[in-house]
């Protein structure tokens, strides 16, 4: 899975780097980077967490489709 950012609805808050700093940074403009944005099923639950925590509703996971 792969987290994806709504970039006209984020607001740079920055709640999801205080959930999951070694995924979500928030630069000095206010702009969110995406560390790591392939998620693992070990990091699932905090991943997770950090985008229910969003108060923008910006962040997504998105499921990649596996090459048959």
């Amino acid at each position: 899975m792969e987290i994806v950012v709504d970039r006209g609805r984020c607001t740079g808050i920055g709640i999801c780097e205080s959930v999951d700093p070694d995924r979500f940074e928030v630069g000095a403009d206010g702009s969110l980077v995406v560390l790591d944005p392939m998620v693992t099923e070990g990091d699932l639950a905090l991943a997770e967490e950090a985008i229910r925590s969003c108060p923008a509703a910006a962040l997504k996971l998105h499921r990649i489709e596996e090459a048959a």
